[in-house]
């Protein structure tokens, strides 16, 4: 059976992901100055204007407009050409009672890592599948890397001409579950008045498309379509407002899996949306690398205020020999999904953030949860279902 499967990215200079950039710089700066910050930031650029809100509670000073100008810089975009206004104040006294003592402990449980409750509820999903070396879905692999090699172009004056903005999507055939061929790829990026639309095709597909199809090539009959709208000069915050989260799908599995939709970026670990979701992909990945399933999702579920999840799911849609059920009870075995643990065994606390903002948070491997280090856990936990 034939199936289509697509998936986007963008560039750093797209105004959504300029307003990640941002939040998770801040979010940086607080954990260098204060490794207990609670952070909760938001972005939202506008036409010459960059306005920070949220939540901040540090025990040092962090200058925001400082940091906001600075990465403007290093995307690409003029810092002087932005107002910047800050309306920043610290963390509600009720939710950082919650967070700081949780209901276990309220309830008299003695236990170092349940004495951290989830700074709010809601469930998070972590995916890994086997179709590519970095346990992700193609199509967003491949779109990822025309994104950052657009911007290295960019960056790296490779290809004169363009401008900070831009995106990407790529639609890959699948023949029986399985990566057959790309089907389409759709680039938009924004330029210079002066340059071409005949010149920018030629520059984007000799210098930036044909690097990203190395290993899984474009045919003859693939469609490329290389900003199809035609001009597109405008571009950045100038012609469309950017705010934090809202390319969630381009952060984690490009809409071919679940999420729960809580963003990621611009939260301290104490936010179950960002430790939550990294433990949830770090089992995921681990459950694959240790062949106890080709694909698996795994689902936690949090109350604000409580260390224990309130449900934990494994999904390994038929490709593993053992039962939905088994592996959730392996995972429930291995793993501490408490928030304070998760904080301690993916080392959250760490200023590591800037880096996930651009090209989705599983694009290293130096991230803590891209590590496969649970495979013997695993695998000695799976022993006991054996036929």
């Amino acid at each position: 059976m034939t199936t289509y499967k697509t998936a986007e990215s963008v560039c750093k200079g797209h105004p959504d992901k300029l307003c990640d950039l941002i939040a998770d710089h801040i979010l940086d700066a607080c954990l260098r100055r204060d490794r207990a910050s609670r952070v909760a930031c938001e972005v939202m650029a506008t036409k010459g204007k960059i306005i920070v809100a949220g939540e901040i509670t540090c025990s040092k000073k962090v200058d925001i407009r400082f940091i906001v100008r600075n990465v403007l810089r290093e995307v690409g975009y003029n810092p002087w050409k932005f107002a910047v206004f800050v309306f920043v104040h610290r963390q509600s006294a009720d939710i950082a009672a919650g967070v700081d003592t949780a209901i276990e402990a309220r309830n008299g449980v003695r236990d170092p890592y349940g004495s951290v409750g989830a700074g709010d509820q809601g469930t998070v999903y972590g995916y890994a599948t086997k179709e590519t070396r970095e346990y992700l879905p193609l199509p967003l692999v491949l779109s990822h890397r025309i994104a950052k090699r657009i911007d290295e172009c960019r960056e790296g004056k490779l290809i004169k001409g363009i401008l900070p903005d831009g995106k990407c999507q790529v639609t890959v055939e699948y023949e029986d579950g399985k990566p057959k061929r790309v089907k389409t790829v759709v680039i938009s990026v924004q330029h210079d008045e002066n340059k071409t639309q005949e010149q920018l095709r030629t520059d984007i597909m000799n210098n930036a498309l044909w690097q990203c199809f190395e290993d899984f090539p474009i045919d003859d009959d693939t469609e490329i379509l290389i900003n199809p709208s035609g001009r597109f000069v405008d571009g950045g915050p100038t012609a469309d407002t950017g705010l934090t989260g809202r390319k969630i799908m381009v952060d984690t599995y490009g809409g071919l899996a679940s999420h729960g939709g809580g963003a990621l970026s611009g939260k301290d670990p104490t936010k179950v949306d960002r430790s939550g979701a990294y433990m949830a992909r770090y089992i995921a990945k681990n459950i694959v690398w240790s062949d106890l399933a080709e694909r698996c999702e795994v689902a936690l579920s949090y109350a604000i205020g409580k260390a224990s999840p309130v449900a934990v799911a494994v999904t390994s849609f038929g490709t593993s020999k053992l039962t939905d059920e088994q592996l959730t009870m392996i995972v429930q075995e291995v793993f501490n999904l408490r928030p304070a643990a998760i904080i301690e065994k993916l080392r959250l606390r760490t200023a590591i953030y800037e880096s996930t903002a651009a090209y989705g948070h599983f694009n290293s491997c130096l991230f803590p949860w891209e590590n496969v280090d649970c495979h013997k856990e695993l695998r000695k936990a799976a022993e006991k279902y054996a036929d």
